[in-house]
């Protein structure tokens, strides 16, 4: 295999001071004692750091049993809700991680409160899961969900998480002790006032999480940032029935009415997993991975039409198809593909509501007694390359879903959406669109 899939979410925390809101600001103060305690267990020492009061949901929606499934249902929506954001942007290749993207909302959650946090909540479609027992452990939660799926050698999934911080600033014990309990977050000292070597320090470190997949992310860091968060998801799937690279051969791949590119498309007849979505018009097979992973792929049956698709695609909808996925043998044609897609989320999130995080009305004040804190943006930038070994990476139902009118031959050779579902968990690593293979 000559390269992988290597994801990397960055985001970076700036420090702005508004004069007009430091005469008038007024800071609560929060007791920190218990935190400090190392007998304490960390559902006790939670009732203290995440006391907030939530909106309750609505009166027609009931709080969803706080387990993992349930969290990984929230997630993928939260997935979902970004993929549409993105998609309505243009009509190219998409690929970024929803897995990724919601710890990094659960670690922002140890650091806001109020409103701040309100809307991450909500944004982040974890407001069912929020009754008032159950705020302090949604960390405990999502480590437990990390853990689960990070353990399991087979599947050859890594995720690490690192914040450079600026000398002399400082973050509150409590949350730098619930970042590394929860997150196995890595805190490291830098001086961003000498911005190019703290961005030849931070590059140095992305090129060798990434193993070169990502030799230099920054061209520029503001010298009055105070944080750089950087999150790794590295995911080295084999597929369980590899293709066979002998019989890889150029073919159409027809992007649109208009348009078709060649690619190396390769081939194997397997056993395969199928079903086709006649309400949304679409074929969905999936070719698992060594471990638990999968790869869905949802290819509609007409060129171009995958809008209808994507508005309604929701983890629900996955389920159903799952359920009603019937295996035979059948000849697939597959193309080989690799993207690498760079967004601003913080543009994204705005979208979802989560907007006082990046304004001089965030409230993170759990994360540091210093006034006027924002988050300046968050970056994700994720890399695919499936070939025939397998896939390296760093990121309406009902009875007209049937089972049996899968052809025996299927062309993957029209562009498709495709998701990395670990289906244990059922948790959606990664997710992505493609339109034209050959274009990264």
């Amino acid at each position: 295999m000559k390269a992988g899939i290597c994801l990397l979410l960055l985001c970076e925390m700036c420090i702005e001071l508004n004069t007009s809101l430091a005469k008038t600001g007024h800071r609560k103060k929060h007791k920190e004692e218990s935190f400090l305690q190392k007998n304490e267990t960390p559902y006790d020492t939670k009732e203290q750091l995440l006391h907030r009061s939530t909106e309750e949901p609505p009166a027609e929606q009931s709080p969803l049993e706080f387990t993992l499934y349930n969290l990984s249902e929230q997630n993928m929506n939260f997935g979902f809700n970004l993929y549409r954001k993105i998609a309505l942007q243009h009509d190219n290749n998409v690929f970024f991680s929803p897995f990724s993207m919601s710890f990094m909302m659960a670690f922002f959650m140890l650091a806001a409160e109020g409103e701040t946090y309100e809307q991450i909540v909500q944004g982040a479609n974890l407001h069912l899961l929020q009754g008032k027992k159950n705020l302090h452990q949604l960390p405990a939660l999502f480590k437990q969900l990390k853990d689960n799926i990070t353990e399991n050698e087979e599947l050859a999934l890594q995720k690490e998480s690192v914040s450079f911080v600026q000398k002399n600033f400082r973050l509150k014990e409590p949350f730098l002790n619930l970042s590394k309990q929860y997150f196995d977050m890595e805190f490291l000292s830098v001086d961003f006032h000498n911005s190019t070597h703290a961005k030849s320090v931070i590059n140095q470190n992305i090129n060798k999480k990434t193993k070169g997949k990502i030799p230099k992310l920054f061209d520029h860091l503001d010298q009055h940032t105070k944080l750089v968060l950087l999150d790794y998801v590295i995911f080295k799937g084999k597929w369980l029935h590899p293709f066979n690279t002998r019989f890889t051969e150029l073919e159409t791949f027809q992007i649109d009415k208009f348009r078709n590119v060649q690619v190396p498309m390769m081939f194997k007849s397997d056993k395969v997993a199928s079903t086709v979505d006649k309400n949304l018009g679409c074929v969905v097979l999936k070719l698992p991975y060594r471990g638990s992973a999968h790869m869905i792929i949802a290819m509609p049956e007409k060129e171009g039409d995958y809008g209808s698709l994507e508005d309604h695609i929701t983890a629900e909808l996955i389920e159903v198809w799952l359920r009603n996925m019937k295996t035979r043998k059948m000849d697939i044609f597959f193309p080989k593909f690799k993207l690498d897609q760079k967004y601003q989320m913080h543009e994204l999130l705005r979208g979802l509501g989560i907007i006082n995080l990046f304004t001089n009305k965030a409230d993170l004040s759990q994360l540091t007694d210093q006034r006027f804190v924002k988050v300046s943006q968050i970056i994700q930038r994720a890399v695919i390359e499936v070939d025939e070994k397998g896939t390296e990476a760093t990121a309406a139902t009902g009875a007209e879903i049937i089972a049996y009118s899968m052809p025996p031959t299927i062309r993957v050779n029209r562009p498709f959406l495709f998701m990395i579902y670990e289906e244990t968990l059922k948790t959606l690593l990664f997710m992505g669109r493609v339109v034209n293979p050959t274009e990264l």
